[in-house]
């Protein structure tokens, strides 16, 4: 397989660069034997009674940062991981590469001094605990296909309302669709919820740099999976309930959790690359929003779903006026049995 095997062609004008006035009043496209063309308010009507929907609980951080260093250059920090209270890895852009044992001068007389270098990240130790003051200076990081600066309903925006464990740079955006009531709302029907957390690197957006996909390898994501996720999984599944995930995050929480065939806690990191071929354990349905080309991420649906009914999917999608990305639309998958 090829990178080229996953491309499609996307008019600008389907990058949404803002999100609906409602979290449900998004389009859903339903894709399994057919595609049908629905609202996202129209999710219950897709679930059962005994089905399990699994979230990723993950909290996007204020992790963009702007500052100055010592020589008096401008650099713009994108915090990839908070290591400790004061540690954090990450993607530094200047007009020089910084040096070991350089400083940056942030807002509020705080400075961060450079350590070790790791790949194509940089080892920041702040002069002051990092989450509060990223939390008061930093900025909500906007993936870079919105051209446009963050504005203050992002901070609201490009949050789920379940989100809890704080630690993303970027959002599990299937659930950005479900509001309060409608999570309410399914749990009355019977729908039951659990939660994994899976803390998003801004790797996710970064190209895979081989033609060839099977030379390219993911970067490394926090995961937890706790057992009482476990045991809602196993007691789903018993019960012939199916298995939904909300997002590809949480597939590959789950399907990490279960990768030596038995699904068990697991708290660590992971690289998972999910590619046509891929056997799920857990995996039932999935609900998804529209991924770029060429991406991991595109990869991934394909897999579960079938690369044929996926572009055609998005062809579909593109021919309809859906809108693309983390404010976009999402679709409903189930699984490509042939495969």
């Amino acid at each position: 397989m090829r990178i080229s095997d996953f491309d499609y062609s996307l008019p600008d004008a389907l990058i949404a660069q803002h999100p609906t006035r409602e979290r449900r009043a998004s389009r859903l496209l339903e894709v399994s034997h057919s595609l049908n063309d629905r609202s996202f308010a129209d999710l219950p009507d897709l679930l059962n009674p005994g089905d399990l929907l699994v979230f990723n609980d993950t909290r996007v951080i204020r992790a963009r940062l702007h500052g100055h260093k010592d020589t008096g250059g401008k650099v713009e920090v994108l915090i990839e991981r908070v290591s400790s209270e004061h540690v954090a890895l990450a993607h530094v852009r200047a007009s020089k590469s910084p040096k070991e044992g350089g400083k940056l001068n942030f807002a509020a007389g705080v400075s961060a001094e450079f350590g070790e270098r790791k790949g194509e990240l940089f080892t920041l130790t702040f002069s002051v605990p990092l989450m509060p003051f990223l939390e008061r200076h930093g900025e909500v990081p906007l993936p870079p296909y919105l051209n446009r600066p963050t504005e203050s309903a992002d901070g609201e925006r490009y949050q789920t309302v379940y989100a809890k464990d704080p630690g993303a740079v970027a959002a599990p955006t299937a659930g950005l669709h479900f509001d309060t009531q409608m999570l309410d709302e399914l749990r009355a029907a019977g729908v039951r919820q659990a939660t994994v957390t899976l803390h998003v690197g801004a790797g996710t957006f970064q190209s895979l740099r081989h033609e060839a996909i099977a030379e390219n390898r993911l970067h490394s994501e926090r995961v937890q999976v706790d057992q009482a996720c476990c045991d809602a999984v196993n007691e789903v599944r018993a019960s012939g309930g199916r298995v939904i995930a909300v997002g590809t995050t949480s597939v590959r929480a789950l399907e990490c959790a279960a990768k030596n065939g038995t699904l068990e806690p697991v708290d660590g990191e992971t690289d998972l690359f999910i590619l046509p071929g891929f056997r799920f354990q857990l995996t039932d349905a999935m609900i998804s929003n529209f991924h770029l080309p060429r991406s991991s991420l595109l990869m991934l649906v394909a897999a579960f779903s079938g690369k044929e009914r996926i572009l055609n999917a998005y062809a579909h999608a593109v021919r309809e006026s859906y809108r693309f990305f983390s404010y976009g639309d999402a679709m409903f998958l189930t699984p490509d049995k042939q495969s």
